[in-house]
């Protein structure tokens, strides 16, 4: 009998696969258990539409990436930071200060966890940082950190 899954069933295949099982294993577990439902055509057109819709959106959200990609590009966030001995910071400059400030500054929203510092800023001057916004995307911003 075909099935397609509704949810991941280990051994088996992921959601929204059409897999090939026995009867007995249809009727008495996956089908009661809400794990997948028959291959009828009506069920084959859902999921075709389904995974079509996923892709369009997927598709958008790719497009919008860049386009934010591409608004980072030329601008600056300024960050201030106290001096210490010998001009360099005291302390350092990490993503969640950056993440403020491009929202205080450029209005934008980024997530502190997608940007990717080798290590915290610890230098007045500017730096590029890089922010993964998409798994295909990746945009930078320049970040001037002055003393306070």
């Amino acid at each position: 009998m075909k099935v397609i899954l509704l949810q991941d069933v280990k051994a088996l295949g992921k959601e929204g696969d059409v897999v090939n099982v026995s009867d007995g294993y249809a009727r008495n577990l996956l089908l009661p258990k809400k794990m997948g439902v028959e291959a009828t055509p009506k069920h084959m057109n859902d999921l075709k539409l389904k995974k079509q819709h996923e892709a369009k959106e997927a598709q958008e959200l790719y497009e919008a990436a860049q386009a934010l990609a591409e608004k980072l590009k030329d601008k600056k966030v300024t960050v201030k930071m106290k001096a210490g001995e010998g001009g360099r910071t005291f302390g350092s400059v990490s993503t969640k200060e950056i993440a403020t400030a491009a929202k205080e500054q450029l209005g934008l929203e980024l997530d502190k966890k997608k940007m990717q510092l080798p290590e915290p800023i610890r230098a007045f001057g500017m730096t590029e940082v890089s922010v993964k916004l998409h798994p295909k995307v990746t945009g930078s911003l320049t970040v001037h950190v002055v003393e306070a």
